[in-house]
C-alpha cells in the first residue's frame, strides 16, 4: 500500500503525492537544522526579516518626527515636576555610572569561578551582551517597560508608539524631576545586570550563536516586559493585592535573571565531566579566586549605586544614608553568615562560600533597603548567607550545573529579600520624593511588616508579586530556550566543548604562555625556549 511518505536514502522524509503532513513538516525543519548550509541560510532569513522590521520602525520614527509636530499644542502648560531638578539629574547619573561598573566586577566574578579554557568566552560574552543591550534598551527595551500602556507592556505616552528609539520622551521622568534621558541611561544599567547574571549559570558550554540568540530575547523582551509589572507607570503589580513593592530590584532584577539563569542550566544539562555530589563528584574548581573575588567586591562598591541610586532624588538625604548603611550591614553579615554555615561542610574556612555570601545579602537587601531598619538589614542579610549555602547544595542535588552560584544568589536570595520587606518594613518610611522623603499623610502610609504591626497584606502581596515575576520569566526564557536549543545552536559541540570555548570560539587562549598546547606558544619565544619547554613532560610544565 503507498504511503505518503517514504525515507530518502540519506534519511530524510521524501512526498510521494507532493504534499508533507505538519509531522512529515517537522521532521525536515529538524532535519534541516542539523545541517550547516541550512542554518547558515536561516540566519540570513532571520537576519534579513529582522533588518526589515528595524527599517520600518525607523521610518515610522521618522515620519512621526517630521510631520507630527502640528498636532502638539502651541502653549504646553508647564508644571513643576516637568522642570529638571540637576541635583537629582546628576545623582542619578552617578549612580548609574557605579551600576555600570558592576559589568566590570561580574566580569571578573565569572571568569575567575570559571575554568582557564573559558575565560575568554566570558570576556567576550560579557561585552558583547553590554552592547547587544544597550541597542535594544534605545530601541524599544525602555519603552516595553517604562512607558505608558497598560498593565502587562508599554510603549511610550499610552497614546501611540511614541517612545521607540528614545523618540518624543518627556524631559522628566513621572515628576521625579530626574532628565528620561538619564534614567534611560540608569535603568540600561539595570537591564545589563540582567542579562549578565543569566550567562554565570551557562559557563563552559554555551555556543557563541546560541548566547547571542537567547540574550536578544532576554533584554529585548523579557527583562522589560516582565519589569514593566513592577515597575512600569501602569504596571498590574503596583496594585495587586494593596501593593507590591521592589524598591531596587531583588525581583526585578535578581529573581528574574537567577530564574532565567535556571532556565538556561536545565535546557544546557551539566559541562562534560561534571560529577555531582550524590554520584561521588564535586564542583569543579574555579581557576582564579582572586579575580573572583576582586570582582565580588568590585560588584559590592556598585551596589551604592544601585540601591541609593534608586531613591533618584538627592534631596532625600537621610533615605540615601539609610539606603547606604543598610546595603552594607546586610552584605556583612552575609558574608559572615556563609562562612561560618559552610564550615561544617567542608571543614575550611571557604573564600567562594564567603564570596557568594556577601552577595546574597546584597541580593537579599535590594529590594527592603529604603523601609527597613539597620537590626532588620543584619538579619536579612546573614539569613541569606545561609540561604545561598543551602541553595548551592540543593542545586547540586538536583544535578543542575551552576558555576558561579547565580541561581541561589540571586534567584533564590531575590525571593527571600522581596518576602522580608512583608515581615521587617518597620513602619516609618514611604518613599522618597523630588525634594526629599514624601510626608506621611491619610494617601501615604508607611510601611510596616508582620513583625512590626503591619498584619499579613504586604507579606501576603509580596510573595504573591514575586512567584508571578519568578515564573513569568522562568517559563519564558525556558521556551526561549528549548527553541534556541532546537535550532541546534543553544549548546557547543562535544569537541568545542572538550577543546575549550577559548581556541573553538574565539581563537586564543586567556592565558598563553601558560597553556600546554602547541598554538598557544608566545610569538616571540626563541626556538630554544620552544624546544626546551617542549622536552618536559605534562607532569612538569606549568
Amino acid at each position: 500500500m503507498a504511503t505518503a511518505s517514504s525515507p530518502n536514502a540519506g534519511g530524510r522524509i521524501a512526498p510521494t503525492n507532493g504534499r508533507l503532513r505538519l509531522s512529515e513538516k517537522m521532521v525536515r525543519l529538524v532535519d534541516r537544522l542539523r545541517q550547516p548550509e541550512w542554518r547558515k541560510y536561516g540566519i540570513a532569513l532571520f537576519a534579513g526579516k529582522g533588518l526589515g522590521i528595524l527599517l520600518v520602525l525607523t521610518v515610522m520614527v521618522c515620519y512621526a518626527g517630521l510631520w507630527g509636530g502640528s498636532a502638539r499644542a502651541d502653549d504646553p502648560v508647564i508644571k513643576a515636576n516637568d522642570i529638571v531638578n540637576p541635583l537629582n539629574t546628576f545623582w542619578v547619573l552617578l549612580a548609574a555610572f557605579l551600576v555600570f561598573g558592576m559589568q566590570v566586577g561580574f566580569t571578573m566574578l565569572e571568569a575567575g569561578f570559571c575554568r582557564s579554557r573559558e575565560t575568554v568566552n566570558v570576556l567576550m560574552e560579557c561585552v558583547v551582551d553590554t552592547c547587544l543591550c544597550g541597542l535594544l534598551f534605545w530601541a524599544w527595551g525602555f519603552a516595553f517597560m517604562f512607558g505608558h500602556g497598560n498593565g502587562w507592556i508599554g510603549w511610550g505616552d499610552g497614546k501611540g508608539l511614541s517612545w521607540f528609539f528614545l523618540e518624543n520622551i518627556p524631559d522628566t521622568y513621572e515628576g521625579y524631576g530626574v532628565a528620561t534621558i538619564a534614567y534611560w541611561l540608569f535603568q540600561f544599567a539595570f537591564a545589563d545586570t540582567c542579562s549578565t547574571i543569566t550567562s554565570g549559570a551557562m559557563i563552559g558550554r554555551t555556543g557563541w550563536i546560541g548566547d547571542l540568540l537567547y540574550s536578544f530575547c532576554v533584554s529585548g523582551f523579557i527583562y522589560p516586559i516582565v519589569g514593566h509589572w513592577a515597575w512600569g507607570p501602569d504596571g498590574f503589580l503596583l496594585t495587586f493585592l494593596g501593593g507590591f513593592h521592589d524598591f531596587a530590584g531583588s525581583s526585578v532584577v535578581h529573581t528574574m535573571g537567577g530564574m532565567i539563569a535556571l532556565a538556561g542550566s536545565i535546557a544546557l544539562g551539566p559541562r562534560l565531566g561534571r560529577v555531582f555530589k550524590r554520584d561521588g563528584g564535586g564542583p569543579m574548581l574555579p581557576h582564579d579566586l582572586v579575580i573572583a573575588t576582586s570582582g565580588g567586591l568590585i560588584l559590592w562598591f556598585g551596589w551604592y549605586g544601585f540601591n541609593p541610586g534608586s531613591t533618584l532624588s538627592a534631596m532625600d538625604m537621610q533615605g540615601c544614608g539609610r539606603v547606604a548603611t543598610n546595603t552594607t550591614l546586610a552584605a556583612c553579615a552575609g558574608g559572615l553568615a556563609a562562612m561560618f554555615y559552610g564550615y561544617p561542610q567542608t571543614k575550611k574556612w571557604d573564600v567562594g562560600f564567603t564570596v557568594n555570601g556577601f552577595l546574597a545579602g546584597l541580593v537579599a537587601i535590594t529590594c527592603p533597603c529604603y523601609w527597613v531598619n539597620p537590626m532588620g538589614s543584619v538579619i536579612i542579610g546573614a539569613i541569606a548567607g545561609v540561604i545561598v549555602i543551602m541553595g548551592i547544595n540543593f542545586m547540586e542535588w538536583l544535578r543542575i550545573d551552576d558555576p558561579i552560584g547565580a541561581v541561589p544568589v540571586h534567584g533564590i536570595c531575590g525571593m527571600w529579600g522581596t518576602w522580608s520587606l512583608g515581615l521587617f518594613a518597620c513602619g516609618k518610611y514611604y518613599a522618597p520624593g523630588t525634594t526629599g522623603a514624601t510626608p506621611l499623610d491619610k494617601d501615604h502610609a508607611a510601611l510596616a511588616g508582620l513583625f512590626y504591626g503591619g498584619g499579613t497584606q504586604l507579606l501576603v502581596a509580596q510573595i504573591a508579586g514575586n512567584l508571578i515575576i519568578a515564573a513569568g520569566a522562568f517559563f519564558s526564557a525556558l521556551a526561549v530556550m528549548y527553541i534556541v536549543k532546537a535550532m541546534g545552536f543553544l549548546r557547543v559541540s562535544r569537541a568545542g566543548e572538550l577543546e575549550g570555548l577559548d581556541l573553538h570560539e574565539h581563537g586564543i587562549p586567556a592565558y598563553p604562555e601558560y597553556e600546554l598546547i602547541p598554538s598557544a606558544t608566545p610569538q616571540g619565544a626563541t626556538g630554544a625556549a620552544i624546544s626546551s619547554e617542549a622536552s618536559k613532560s605534562p607532569a612538569t610544565r606549568h
